[in-house]
Protein backbone atom coordinates (compact mmCIF):
# COMPACT_ATOMS: atom_id res chain seq x y z
CA UNK A 1 0.00 0.00 0.00
CA UNK A 2 3.00 2.43 1.01
CA UNK A 3 3.96 1.81 -2.75
CA UNK A 4 0.85 3.40 -4.45
CA UNK A 5 0.72 5.74 -1.92
CA UNK A 6 4.70 7.18 -3.18
CA UNK A 7 3.54 6.72 -7.05
CA UNK A 8 0.29 9.04 -6.28
CA UNK A 9 2.64 11.53 -4.48
CA UNK A 10 5.45 11.53 -7.04
CA UNK A 11 2.66 12.01 -9.96
CA UNK A 12 0.98 14.49 -7.91
CA UNK A 13 4.69 16.59 -7.82
CA UNK A 14 5.10 16.07 -11.46
CA UNK A 15 2.00 17.57 -12.25
CA UNK A 16 2.22 20.52 -9.85
CA UNK A 17 5.43 21.09 -11.09
CA UNK A 18 4.63 20.88 -14.66
CA UNK A 19 1.40 23.15 -14.50
CA UNK A 20 -0.60 20.59 -16.31
CA UNK A 21 -4.16 21.31 -15.44
CA UNK A 22 -5.53 18.17 -17.28
CA UNK A 23 -4.66 14.83 -16.31
CA UNK A 24 -6.38 11.21 -16.57
CA UNK A 25 -5.49 8.05 -15.34
CA UNK A 26 -7.97 5.46 -15.54
CA UNK A 27 -7.96 1.40 -15.90
CA UNK A 28 -7.79 1.04 -19.97
CA UNK A 29 -9.51 -1.82 -20.92
CA UNK A 30 -7.53 -5.32 -22.54
CA UNK A 31 -3.96 -5.31 -23.34
CA UNK A 32 -2.69 -1.84 -22.64
CA UNK A 33 -3.66 -1.37 -18.53
CA UNK A 34 -4.02 2.54 -17.84
CA UNK A 35 -4.35 5.69 -20.29
CA UNK A 36 -2.43 8.56 -19.28
CA UNK A 37 -4.27 12.12 -20.68
CA UNK A 38 -1.81 15.34 -20.33
CA UNK A 39 -2.64 18.37 -22.39
CA UNK A 40 -4.27 16.71 -24.71
CA UNK A 41 -2.30 13.88 -25.26
CA UNK A 42 -3.99 10.35 -25.00
CA UNK A 43 -1.16 7.82 -24.16
CA UNK A 44 -1.54 4.05 -23.66
CA UNK A 45 1.21 1.48 -23.83
CA UNK A 46 0.94 -2.10 -25.38
CA UNK A 47 2.97 -5.10 -24.62
CA UNK A 48 3.53 -5.12 -28.81
CA UNK A 49 6.49 -4.71 -31.02
CA UNK A 50 6.65 -1.83 -32.43
CA UNK A 51 6.14 -3.04 -36.13
CA UNK A 52 2.97 -4.36 -35.42
CA UNK A 53 1.57 -1.15 -33.58
CA UNK A 54 2.53 1.02 -36.26
CA UNK A 55 1.07 -1.17 -38.98
CA UNK A 56 -2.72 -1.78 -36.60
CA UNK A 57 -2.72 2.18 -36.72
CA UNK A 58 -2.53 2.68 -39.90
CA UNK A 59 -4.83 -0.16 -40.81
CA UNK A 60 -7.48 1.62 -38.67
CA UNK A 61 -6.62 4.44 -39.76
CA UNK A 62 -7.48 3.06 -43.52
CA UNK A 63 -10.77 1.41 -42.56
CA UNK A 64 -12.01 4.72 -40.97
CA UNK A 65 -11.06 6.79 -44.20
CA UNK A 66 -8.58 8.95 -42.69
CA UNK A 67 -5.47 9.78 -44.92
CA UNK A 68 -2.33 10.00 -44.15
CA UNK A 69 -1.39 13.32 -44.52
CA UNK A 70 2.07 13.75 -42.74
CA UNK A 71 4.14 10.62 -41.68
CA UNK A 72 7.21 10.94 -40.24
CA UNK A 73 9.69 9.19 -38.06
CA UNK A 74 13.39 8.77 -36.54
CA UNK A 75 13.55 5.60 -36.06
CA UNK A 76 12.24 5.20 -32.24
CA UNK A 77 8.95 7.12 -33.01
CA UNK A 78 6.92 7.83 -35.95
CA UNK A 79 3.94 10.78 -35.83
CA UNK A 80 0.96 10.42 -38.29
CA UNK A 81 -0.90 13.44 -38.92
CA UNK A 82 -4.25 13.05 -40.63
CA UNK A 83 -7.79 14.56 -40.87
CA UNK A 84 -11.38 13.00 -39.57
CA UNK A 85 -13.89 13.25 -41.97
CA UNK A 86 -15.46 15.71 -40.28
CA UNK A 87 -12.33 17.76 -40.61
CA UNK A 88 -10.75 17.48 -37.08
CA UNK A 89 -6.94 17.19 -37.17
CA UNK A 90 -5.29 14.41 -35.55
CA UNK A 91 -1.75 13.15 -34.64
CA UNK A 92 -1.09 9.80 -33.95
CA UNK A 93 2.60 8.90 -32.53
CA UNK A 94 3.93 5.33 -32.09
CA UNK A 95 6.91 4.68 -30.11
CA UNK A 96 9.10 1.81 -28.86
CA UNK A 97 9.67 1.28 -24.98
CA UNK A 98 11.70 -2.06 -25.64
CA UNK A 99 11.56 -4.63 -28.39
CA UNK A 100 8.16 -5.85 -26.99
CA UNK A 101 6.26 -3.32 -25.68
CA UNK A 102 5.27 0.43 -27.39
CA UNK A 103 3.44 3.63 -26.53
CA UNK A 104 0.31 5.27 -28.68
CA UNK A 105 -0.22 8.74 -28.04
CA UNK A 106 -3.63 10.34 -29.78
CA UNK A 107 -4.25 14.22 -29.88
CA UNK A 108 -7.55 14.59 -31.67
CA UNK A 109 -8.87 18.65 -31.91
CA UNK A 110 -6.86 21.96 -31.88
CA UNK A 111 -5.38 23.71 -29.31
CA UNK A 112 -7.65 24.20 -26.26
CA UNK A 113 -10.77 21.72 -28.60
CA UNK A 114 -9.12 18.55 -27.24
CA UNK A 115 -11.62 16.03 -27.99
CA UNK A 116 -10.70 13.22 -25.67
CA UNK A 117 -13.73 10.81 -25.94
CA UNK A 118 -12.49 10.00 -29.87
CA UNK A 119 -9.03 9.49 -28.44
CA UNK A 120 -9.79 7.05 -26.36
CA UNK A 121 -12.03 5.66 -28.99
CA UNK A 122 -9.13 5.67 -31.04
CA UNK A 123 -7.52 3.57 -28.27
CA UNK A 124 -9.93 0.89 -27.72
CA UNK A 125 -9.99 0.14 -31.56
CA UNK A 126 -6.00 -0.26 -31.38
CA UNK A 127 -6.58 -2.50 -28.58
CA UNK A 128 -9.19 -4.70 -29.99
CA UNK A 129 -7.12 -5.42 -33.14
CA UNK A 130 -3.80 -5.64 -30.97
CA UNK A 131 -5.45 -8.59 -28.98
CA UNK A 132 -6.28 -10.34 -32.38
Amino acid sequence: MTGKIIVSAALFATIVLAGCAAVLIGAGVGAGGAYTYIKGELTRNYPTDYNRTLKVCTEILKDLEQPILEKTTDGAQTTIRTRRKDGTPQTIKVGILSPDRTWVSIRTGVLGYWKKDISMQLQQFISQRLQK
